[in-house]
Formats: C-alpha cells, structure tokens, sequence
C-alpha cells in the first residue's frame, strides 16, 4: 500500500533557532517601546478620539484595540527570553533519576504507548518500525505498546507481527486519557514515551531526553512536532508564468532574486508548528511554565501518579463538600463527611490522564501547581520525532476546533489561575496567554468587520484628523513590527498572523459551545486527506472577503463620482481591507486545494 507522505521520506527537521544574546536584548528593548507606545495609543483612543456621534461603532473598535493590548502584553511576557534547560548525559541506571535510589541497581525502563482508533495498521506498523530503532548508549529495558481503542484483530496482527505488546479495553471511557491509564495499569516502566499513531520517533529520542531526569524533580519532558508532509508550494516564477507567460517568469524571477525564494502555496493549511514550539513553548522554560503537548512527550511515570492522586484527592474532596454543603452542625457534618468521603473513595477511580479533551495541558497544569513538589517541565528543543499534518480543511478544522475548545473548558470550568495553590505569578502568566489567546476572535472579528461598515457608511469610529491618528498610531505599530521581526527571527510572522486573523469562526464557535455548558467531542484527526472541497467551511472568510471588497469598490465609485471627498479615510480603510482580505484569503483557498493527481495513493 502507498501513501502520499513516501515522497517525503527524505525530508530532514529543521535545527533550532540558533540564540543571541544581543538580539534578545534588541528584542525586549523594541517590545518594550512598542507595549509603552500601545498603551499611549489606547489611553489617546479612549480619551481624545472616540466619534461620540457613533459610540455604537467606536466603543467596540477601541474596546478591541484594549483586549488586544492586553493580549500583546500577555504574549511578550510569554516570549520574553530563551532559557533552554541544561541537557545532560543520558542516565546508565534509574538511581541516578531518583532522590531516594533503590538498593538494585537496574537500567532505565521505558514504555513506548502508540494510542489508536481507526487509524490504518499498516500507518502504525510505521510508528513501531522506527520506535524500534531507537537506542541508547547503555542497557535500557524498552517496551513498545500498541494501545488500541478500536479493537481490530488486524491492528492485533500487526503488533504480533512485530513483536510488540498489544493492550485493549471492554469501553472507551475518557477515550485517549483512559486508553492511556488502562495501558499505565498494565505496564511498569520508569519513564513513558508517548506517541500518536503517526508519531514515529527518531533514534535518538532517549539518548537525548532521559538526562534531564537526572533532576529528580523533572515531571516530563516535551519534543517539538515536526509535520514532514507539509506542502511545499510552486516558486513564485512559475506562478507568474501561468498567468503572465514569459513576462510573468522574468518578473517572478526579477522579485525572487531581490527576496530570496517565494513559495506559493507553501504550507498551505499553515500547519507548521514551529512558531510555537521553538518560540512560544521553548521561551516558557525560564518560567518553569512549557506544558505537554501529547505526541512526543516523556513522562516520569511517579509524576503521573502523584497526579492522579491529587486529582483522586480534589474530586473526593469537591464532592464531599457539594453533598454536606446544607448541614451546619459541627458533629453531624463530621460524621457525615466521613461517611461519605468512605463511599466516595470506594466509587471514584484514579485517573493518571484526566479524561479531558485536552488532557495533556490538564495535567500539566495539576502537576505545575501540586503543593506537596515542585515538578519542573522542560522543552527540548530539537525536534526528535516527525508526524503528518492535517491535509485537508476538514482536517485542520476538527483539530483546531479541539484545542479552542479544550483549552476554553478549562478556563471556564477549572482554571487554575484564580485558584490558590502554587502556580508561580510567571506560571499562571503563562498559562493565561494560552487560554487569553481563544478569546482572540471576539476582537479580531471586530477588526475585521469595521473597515466594512465605514466603507458602505462612511460613518468613521474616529473623530480626529488623520496626521494625529498617525502621530499615535504609527509608532506603536512600526516598534510592534520591528519588535516581532526581531524576536522571531528566522519564523515568518505573516503566516502566524494570517492564521491568527483566520482562525476566528473556530475560536468563536468553540466559545460559544463552552459558554452553552456543552462537552467538547474527542475526535480523532484523521491522518488521511479527506476527498472534496469545503466550502462550507469558509462561508464566514469568505463573506468578510467579499464584502470588504465590495465596500471598496462602492466607495471608489463615489469618490470618483464626486459623491464622497475622505480621501484619507478611504486610503486608510484600503490598506486595512486589503491586509484583512489578504489573510483570510489563503484558509479560503485551502478549502478547494486538491493535492496533485500524481502524488496521491
């Protein structure tokens, strides 16, 4: 059987982002600036700028701009500086992972888990070959597990066939984090590496992760995703040339020669995940605050545990004082809470992983912020596994869809950062930039929909003259700009943003489900490319795109007919469409992208 990833066996990861001191300090200067220049900017807004014949227009455009300085604030902390975690040599025997060493010494005992559903065996049979290859420079007792929630005899046959352990269940409770404490029942090593079915880890993985455990405190330790099957894209000439012929090629070529290669279409579903991992999550090190994103993890296997029973302990406890909350007598209210609190022990099962759509960052957070040890989480910074991507914007919809909501159930429902308990202030920082940044499309879809309202009213939400609208304004976004360039050097900062800005009906669907008391779904991502277009998916994108430029055209047409004399005001609303039409415009095309007849199955 074939599949369109072979054509990208070759591929190799990226290296990191090499680090610099004197950038980073460029980096916070420019931040800096541009947060005290934005928050000039906003108080000015609020104070000297509102059109108050339109407040229904203005309040909600600088109420924007005030969350979104606010969410800019959260995320410069979030990428302050890089504080990578010393790597260490990898451990000969457990005793030098532990603070209490035990009497025998043994070699490290890892499990493998490779968590499946519906995936196809011979997708997994993959992950298990090279899961296989891994090595380590002493004696090491590895274990490989296929942990199979679909129950297949083929998916049986398959781990039979090469010589790994196969673990089942009678139910799919808590789906992924039950498959995985079903699996922790049953096995007993140190250490767990866990692995999606498309994980498939590089050789390397322990020999360059097991020596942060050597601090006994470390809890787990996450790797990079790295997705080698993104699209690669057309040069920029050949694009040109399609529509252009030879004229286009010379052009294309003429611009390519000035900036280097432009690649069309290249990573098309804006899958590449390293913005956030070599940025955003390697930068929370310094804080104690990277959380576990699942697929190419490693876990202490004692820290999981010491979860689970801080879980058991708070549900027990939460649900003894629901049940007792109407009795006030001091000693009926003992005896009962005792009795109670012995039934419940009795009933309520621990649970490792909690049964959350998004239970990685979960229980990161109850490890991070268990009161009896500080556990430490580290990032490793090179990438040592390679997985698929979404390939199509069903795909990539369902799994966005999952983190927002997710993230946004914890927040509403359990959120540890107005809770006591020992998050750090830099901790719960942290963790608020995650959650702060799924509340981003109640602004951004305000961001979006203002330039129309001003084209087809003319009606502005600022009452000032436009040289000081840009006295306030352009410096903050010119040292915004600069800021970001600097503190993501080598990461493109459009794509980023384009996602961010595109991202909106998900967001604010999966806002709307959480606020309605609705369980977020666990579903799985397929690892296929879903035949067809999705148009539906892109109604929304695609009416702000078709009325932003509707709107410019019928404001062109009155200026041109004397009937309209902002000039500056259309000027404005111009550039600003055009960025706004511009991000929206490539989910838009995701949708009907269809990958080349010759490289599929």
């Amino acid at each position: 059987m074939g599949y369109y990833f072979e054509q990208f066996e070759h591929r190799m990861p990226p290296p990191p982002l090499p680090y610099s001191a004197a950038r980073e300090l460029l980096w916070q200067f420019l931040a800096t600036m541009a947060l005290a220049f934005g928050a000039w900017y906003v108080v000015w807004r609020w104070m000297s700028s509102l059109n108050h014949d339109a407040l229904w227009f203005a309040i909600p455009l600088v109420m924007a701009e005030t969350f979104s300085l606010i969410g800019l604030a959260i995320f410069v902390f979030n990428l302050w500086k890089t504080a990578d975690y010393p790597q260490q040599a990898p451990p000969c025997t457990i005793n030098e992972c532990s603070h209490t060493p035990v009497h025998t010494e043994r070699p490290v005992a890892v499990d493998v888990f490779f968590p499946t559903y519906n995936e196809d065996p011979d997708l997994v049979r993959l992950s298990i070959l090279d899961a296989k290859k891994i090595h380590y420079p002493y004696p090491i007792d590895l274990k490989i597990f296929v942990l199979d929630d679909g129950k297949r005899p083929e998916m049986q046959r398959v781990a039979e066939e090469e010589g790994v352990g196969y673990i089942t269940r009678n139910n799919n409770m808590g789906f992924k984090a039950g498959n995985l404490r079903n699996a922790m029942e049953q096995t007993s090593g140190d250490f767990i590496v866990i692995c999606d079915a498309d994980t498939r880890p590089f050789p390397t993985i322990l020999e360059h992760t097991l020596g942060y455990f050597r601090d006994p405190d470390v809890a787990w330790v996450q790797t990079p995703h790295w997705f080698y099957d993104l699209t690669e894209g057309t040069p920029l000439r050949q694009v040109f040339k399609r529509y252009l012929s030879y004229p286009g090629y010379a052009l294309g070529a003429v611009i390519e020669r000035l900036m280097g290669s432009v690649m069309v279409g290249q990573d098309r579903f804006c899958n590449d995940p390293k913005l956030f991992f070599d940025i955003i999550e390697r930068r929370r090190n310094w804080a104690n605050a990277s959380f576990c994103c699942g697929a190419g993890s490693i876990h202490r296997r004692e820290a999981v545990m010491e979860a689970a029973m801080k879980t058991y302990a708070d549900s027990v406890d939460g649900e003894v004082r629901r049940l007792t909350k109407d009795i006030h007598d001091e000693e009926i209210l003992s005896d009962m809470s005792d009795a109670v609190r012995r039934e419940l022990a009795l009933e309520t099962e621990v649970t490792p992983y909690k049964f959350h759509v998004s239970e990685d960052i979960y229980t990161s957070i109850i490890l991070h912020s268990y009161e009896n040890r500080q556990w430490k989480s580290v990032h490793h910074p090179e990438v040592e596994s390679k997985m698929l991507s979404p390939q199509d914007l069903l795909s990539w919809t369902v799994q966005r869809f999952k983190y927002a909501g997710g993230s946004l159930d914890i927040f509403f429902h359990d959120n540890p950062i107005f809770r006591k308990n020992r998050l750090t202030m830099a901790q719960r920082l942290m963790y608020m930039a995650t959650f702060y940044s799924y509340f981003a499309g109640l602004w951004n879809i305000v961001f979006l929909i203002a330039p129309i309202i001003y084209l087809f009213t003319g009606i502005p939400p600022v009452s000032c003259d436009t040289t000081e609208f840009m006295k306030h304004f352009l410096p903050f976004i010119v040292l915004n700009e600069l800021a970001f360039m600097v503190g993501m050097w080598g990461i493109s900062g459009w794509a980023g943003m384009a996602s961010y800005l595109s991202f909106f009906p998900v967001n604010l669907r999966a806002l709307w489900t959480v606020a309605r008391g609705e369980k977020i779904k666990f579903p799985v991502t397929p690892k296929d490319r879903q035949e067809g277009t999705f148009i539906e998916l892109v109604i929304p994108q695609l009416v702000i795109i078709g009325l932003t430029v509707a709107g410019l055209i019928y404001t062109g047409v009155m200026i041109a007919l004397g009937k309209a004399h902002n000039y500056s005001g259309f000027v404005t609303n111009l550039f600003w469409g055009t960025i706004n039409v511009a991000a929206l415009s490539g989910i838009v095309a995701a949708a009907f992208w269809k990958p080349p007849a010759d490289t599929t199955a």
